[in-house]
C-alpha cells in the first residue's frame, strides 16, 4: 500500500512554500561567518615560508603537523565557501540580476579549481613522506606545467570576485570599503603548491571584513529557533560529521 501511494502521489495536497531558497538563512549565514574565517587560518599557518613550491615541501618535510593543518584549513575554507557565495548572490540579484549571476557562477567555479589543487596539494605532500623531499620536488617541477583542464577555471575565479564586488557595491548588499576588501580576493594566488604572502594575508582577512558582519545580518533576519532546537541540531551536525569521517578514512 506505502509502494502503490508513492508512485501514485498527489502532489496538489502538498502546501507550497514560496518563501524557500537554497541553501537557506542558517546554512548561507553559517558559511559567511565560519569559511572566511577558516581560510585566513590557513593562509596564516603558512606565512613563514616562501610561498614557492620547492619552499612549500621543504617546509612539509620539516614542520609536516603544520602545513597539512594549513592546507587542511585552507581547503576546508574553500569547500565551505559555497554556500557563502550563493547567498551573496541572492542579495546582490535582489538588485542587480546579471552580476549576481555571471559573479557566483565564475566563483564556484573557481571553487571547485582551488579544491582540485587541493588534493594535488595533499599527493605532493605524501610524495615526500614516502619518497622523500628531492624525488618529490623534481616530480612536481617536471610536471607542473603539465595539461590539466581545470585550470581554464584560473581566471574564472579572478575575474568572478571582481563582478561579485562591484555587484555588491551597486546593488547596495555591501558599503564602498567593504566592497573593495571583497574584491582583494581576486588578488589571491592559486595553483599547485601555493604558499602564503602579505597579499594572500590582505585578500583573506578582505573577505572575512566583507562576508563575517553580512552572514550576522543573514542570521538575524529571522525567527530566533528556541533553544531546544538549536542543541538538538548541533548534535546532529557533529554526529553526521563524525560519521562521515570515518566513512572516509575507511577509504
Amino acid at each position: 500500500m506505502v509502494l502503490k501511494d508513492f508512485f501514485h502521489r498527489n502532489t496538489e495536497t502538498l502546501s507550497t512554500n514560496n518563501h524557500f531558497w537554497f541553501p537557506g538563512r542558517w546554512i548561507g549565514g553559517i558559511s559567511m561567518i565560519f569559511a572566511p574565517i577558516v581560510l585566513l587560518t590557513g593562509v596564516l599557518l603558512r606565512i613563514r615560508f616562501y610561498f614557492f613550491f620547492p619552499q612549500q615541501l621543504s617546509a612539509f618535510k620539516h614542520n609536516p603537523m603544520l602545513m597539512a593543518a594549513s592546507y587542511n584549513f585552507f581547503v576546508a575554507g574553500n569547500i565551505l565557501m559555497w554556500p557563502a557565495i550563493i547567498t551573496l548572490v541572492k542579495e546582490i540579484g535582489k538588485k542587480i540580476s546579471q552580476m549576481a549571476l555571471w559573479g557566483g557562477t565564475f566563483v564556484i567555479l573557481g571553487l571547485y579549481a582551488r579544491t582540485f589543487h587541493g588534493g594535488v596539494d595533499h599527493l605532493a605532500f605524501q610524495l615526500v613522506r614516502v619518497q622523500g623531499l628531492d624525488i618529490a620536488t623534481k616530480a612536481v617541477a617536471d610536471s607542473y606545467s603539465g595539461f590539466n583542464i581545470i585550470a581554464t577555471l584560473n581566471g574564472a575565479l579572478l575575474f568572478g570576485w571582481l563582478i561579485l564586488a562591484i555587484g555588491a557595491y551597486l546593488s547596495g548588499t555591501l558599503g564602498i570599503l567593504r566592497s573593495i576588501a571583497l574584491g582583494l580576493m581576486s588578488a589571491l594566488m592559486i595553483g599547485v603548491l601555493k604558499g602564503s604572502s602579505l597579499v594572500s594575508v590582505a585578500a583573506t582577512t578582505g573577505l572575512c571584513i566583507a562576508l563575517v558582519p553580512l552572514g550576522i545580518k543573514v542570521l538575524k533576519d529571522g525567527p530566533t529557533p528556541a533553544y531546544k532546537v538549536v542543541v538538538s541540531w548541533a548534535f546532529v551536525i557533529i554526529a553526521v560529521v563524525a560519521i562521515l569521517y570515518f566513512l572516509g578514512q575507511a577509504g
